[in-house]
């Protein structure tokens, strides 16, 4: 993996798709997302329980400023290109670094499932993960019951490679983990590399003033 292009994520890019735009998450957000953050059907295959308040979603947006600001939050706001609206969130739960590998998490608002929205912007962030961060493998991690999810992963030609019985204990009970991925080889079967050298620019200082530091 190009650690080097880890610094994209202290300036997270905006990206467009044929129906979104994929930006920061911001506290303007807050009254969208708390619209479907609050919903138990969101939540339920999530490690995080439905939001109490519009303020409690407002409050964990600011939190994201400062991760942001820091290069250490990887998801970015879904935002409906006709209505304007947060409808959901896509990004990366998790890189690893000494292994090349990205953990993909995607949350869509359930008025909008149905419609390859989080297949659309699973995509894109496919792309990018081996087009220009030179991952060497994309995974995601999902409930077993989450069939939605798993279709999602599938249709981004993610193979399942099998569950994880009582993988993780989540709002007091264990939960049987599905794991599916695809490398990068496989998705350069059926993809044309984009080129996203332009992102080789954002916040150059910050990054090699850390990395002359650290």
């Amino acid at each position: 993996m190009n650690a080097n292009r880890m610094k994209m994520f202290f300036e997270l890019p905006n990206f467009e798709t044929k129906r979104l735009f994929m930006r920061k998450m911001l506290p303007s957000d807050a009254d969208d997302m708390y619209n479907y953050a609050k919903l138990e059907e969101v939540t339920r295959y999530l490690l995080w329980s439905p939001h109490t308040s519009p303020s409690e979603t407002r409050m964990y947006l600011y939190s994201l400023k400062r991760e942001y600001a820091k290069g250490r939050h990887f998801e970015w706001a879904l935002i409906d290109k006709q209505s304007s609206n947060m409808i959901g969130t896509c990004g990366f739960t998790r890189i690893d670094l000494q292994n090349s590998i990205g953990e993909l998490g995607y949350v869509l608002n359930p008025e909008f499932r149905g419609k390859e929205i989080a297949l659309e912007a699973c995509l894109k962030l496919i792309s990018l993960g081996f087009d220009y961060l030179d991952l060497e493998r994309i995974e995601v991690r999902i409930m077993e019951e989450n069939f939605p999810s798993l279709r999602v992963a599938q249709k981004c030609g993610m193979t399942l490679e099998g569950v994880f019985r009582n993988y993780l204990y989540v709002k007091g009970k264990y939960r049987n983990i599905a794991i599916a991925s695809i490398l990068k080889q496989e998705y350069y079967k059926c993809h044309t590399p984009l080129d996203y050298s332009y992102l080789d620019n954002i916040k150059k200082g910050l990054f090699d003033s850390l990395c002359t530091n650290t």
